[in-house]
């Protein structure tokens, strides 16, 4: 299984959760929720971070943080491995405290960081482990309403400012826009694409832009972000580039056989195929269609021509 995409780069803004393994309590007394607070409350003077918001669940956390260094692994892996360190010691265990990598979701701070805030100060009534937000202790919630002195390392000014440059009415507004979110279920991560960017179409393309995401085949869930092609585009691509027709291609055997494997690799990268799908026009079982892009892809390492020919074709099917 393809391990979740990480993107990372300056001023970037994530909504970040990170789960119990086998979703076990990550806290057992109110003296670990606080320890880990204690950690939290390290990272923005150990690695400049600015944090928005958290919120800790029984067996898990929320945490929008932003990075104007590009630093978003090293710090959570700090925050987790340093809490972790604590609570085995502490209770005399060995082995995984969270379950696998946590999760980061790239947001558009301008679009979506205030929905984010709510959806996350909400979770708590969500879970029914609190009436009302402002009760529940394990969350920046109260520092955003002004019912509790904001920690230092806590940065509110942002999400505040979007209601008024008065801190008063800010505080009144924030409460106002999260209660309102109790009157209906508004999940803002149902808008995300390709399972870990939350933004619109602009952002997606800056993003792609920026760390080339076109070519991460191998990560399943930066395919919706690649520019996509038609099977008979392909085809028709590949059959004019070798100087065969395109039934040729089709059929099993010797002649041709590059052409189906450039083929099967690009329908394979550049449409949303299943293997089985691209195995049936071609004659062969769906396992063979993985086992040919691997194939081709160690041939291409030792045949410069043939990669070039294959990086000629993706650069068409790129534009």
């Amino acid at each position: 299984m393809a391990r979740p995409l990480r993107i990372e780069y300056e001023n970037a803004c994530y909504h970040i959760t990170s789960r119990g393994n086998e979703r076990k309590p990550i806290y057992l007394e109110e003296k670990d929720y606080y320890k880990f607070l204690d950690i939290l409350s390290q990272l923005p003077q150990r690695f400049g971070v600015i944090i928005h918001g958290y919120v800790l669940m029984a067996n898990h956390y929320h945490l929008l943080l932003e990075t104007p260094l590009t630093n978003m692994a090293k710090t959570i892996h700090y925050l987790n491995a340093t809490y972790s360190g604590y609570f085995n010691r502490k209770y005399g265990r060995v082995g995984h405290l969270f379950q696998g990598r946590y999760k980061g979701i790239l947001i558009d701070k301008n679009q979506y960081l205030l929905a984010v805030s709510r959806y996350i100060h909400l979770n708590p009534l969500k879970s029914k482990l609190s009436d009302r937000p402002e009760d529940y202790l394990y969350s920046s919630y109260s520092s955003y309403i002004g019912i509790r002195k904001t920690d230092s390392w806590l940065t509110t000014e942002w999400v505040l400012g979007q209601f008024s440059d008065d801190l008063v009415n800010a505080h009144a507004g924030y409460q106002a826009f999260v209660e309102e979110g109790l009157a209906k279920e508004d999940n803002p991560l149902k808008d995300l694409k390709a399972g870990f960017i939350l933004g619109g179409d602009d952002f997606v393309d800056k993003v792609k832009n920026r760390v080339g995401l076109i070519r991460h085949r191998e990560i399943p869930q930066s395919k919706d972000l690649c520019v996509t092609r038609t099977y008979e585009e392909i085809l028709t691509m590949v059959s004019v580039m070798f100087g065969v027709g395109k039934e040729e291609i089709l059929i099993p055997g010797e002649r041709n056989n590059f052409a189906r494997k450039v083929s099967i690799y690009l329908l394979r990268k550049y449409t949303h195929l299943k293997n089985m799908e691209i195995a049936q026009g071609f004659g062969v079982g769906y396992t063979a269609v993985s086992q040919v892009s691997l194939r081709l892809r160690k041939e291409m390492e030792e045949n410069p021509s043939l990669k070039s020919v294959v990086q000629g074709l993706e650069g068409q099917l790129s534009e």
